[in-house]
């Protein structure tokens, strides 16, 4: 709220008193308008908010000579051209609201004349400018701080939830099973929390000149989303699972809870890998990916050991979730390449290599 409120007054201030025009209106609607957007599409919306005030006086100016102002076929007219050849370069829906309530207005408040045109889209100019350098404020020292502290919050949440689950299937309650599984079906808001920082970091960096050379650390958590939301996934599916097993009769076998304890410390390292590398701090990722790895195999080889006949269908689905997330959690942490990161987890399982 003080940052929408401080940058719609700032685009006031600078609009009255460096251009002069003594009711800028869409100076501080621009600054919100961008402002409102989410970080990491702000620098796009900026330029659609210039465009669509431009396009929006243009068409006003026109149809207003040629119907003149404030009749309803020239409101009728205006809405309809400008929201049309909005949509016909593609603009987005603030692009189409922002160009017509651009032209509505000079129809309607303010007949445009040849004075007032320039006017409103260096409004709309100052605006978006103002928007943008009030949203890199907070973050401008250390742009990918955020990002950082999403990556760190986004494992941590899942390897919790691995543990969470292991502690359900210990003690046989069933409840605990559930709620794990509610908790599971809410990740996908955390990946997607997670893209939307790869997002904001990448524009931070993009505005940020002195720390542009940055934006190649993000290219490592940016090829890892996937894997993640694979693993996120996975996790799902044997929480579901786990739910299952809490409800037969017999108690789960010791070392799942032992395997999935694993594969929660492997999950955490894996965190911190990606972390420290956004952070440049190589060797300190490297280490943290070799203990991922380290951690990751021994969940697979303590679930493989529990993978015998006459096991019930759900220990096994769990086992085979223990495997796929194994290989999607090395993937991401980029360890190794892809085949040979299969092959070292099933030999791990004690599968035959391919």
């Amino acid at each position: 709220m003080l940052e929408a409120t401080l940058a719609a007054t700032v685009a006031w201030v600078l609009a009255t008193r460096l251009v002069g025009h003594p009711e800028p209106f869409f100076a501080p609607a621009a600054a919100l308008i961008v402002l409102g957007q989410a970080r990491g599409q702000r620098l796009r919306r900026a330029v659609e908010v210039v465009l669509g005030v431009a396009g929006g006086v243009l068409v006003a100016d026109l149809v207003v000579q040629a119907l003149g102002p404030g009749s309803t076929w020239t409101v009728f007219t205006v809405i309809l051209l400008t929201v049309t050849l909005a949509a016909a370069v593609g603009a987005t829906g603030v692009s189409l609201v922002q160009a017509a309530v651009s032209a509505l207005y000079l129809v309607v408040i303010a007949p445009p004349t040849e004075s007032l045109v320039p006017f409103r889209f260096v409004d709309a100019l100052i605006g978006g400018a103002v928007a943008l350098a009030a949203s890199q404020l907070v973050d401008a020292r250390r742009p990918l701080a955020p990002l950082v502290a999403e990556v760190r919050g986004t494992f941590d949440e899942l390897a919790g939830l691995l543990t969470g689950i292991a502690d359900a299937l210990e003690r046989h309650d069933e409840p605990a099973a559930v709620a794990a599984l509610e908790q599971a079906r809410g990740m996908d808001a955390r990946v997607n929390r997670l893209r939307d920082g790869v997002l904001a970091a990448g524009e931070a960096l993009w505005l940020n000149l002195r720390r542009r050379r940055h934006i190649g650390r993000l290219r490592s958590v940016d090829s890892s989303i996937r894997q993640i939301d694979y693993a996120v996934r996975n996790v799902r599916v044997l929480a579901r699972a786990g739910v299952t097993l809490s409800r037969l009769p017999a108690p789960a076998p010791a070392d799942l809870g032992v395997a999935l304890r694993s594969l929660a410390e492997a999950v955490r390292a894996a965190g911190e890998a990606l972390a420290a590398d956004l952070e440049g701090r190589d060797e300190i990722a490297d280490g943290h990916a070799a203990r991922a790895d380290e951690a990751a195999l021994a969940a697979v080889r303590t679930a493989g050991g529990l993978f015998t006949p006459g096991r019930t269908l759900p220990l096994v689905m769990i086992i085979g979730q223990v495997r796929a997330t194994a290989i999607d959690l090395l993937r991401g942490v980029a360890v190794d390449d892809d085949a040979a990161v299969l092959g070292r987890v099933d030999q791990s399982l004690g599968l035959p290599p391919v």
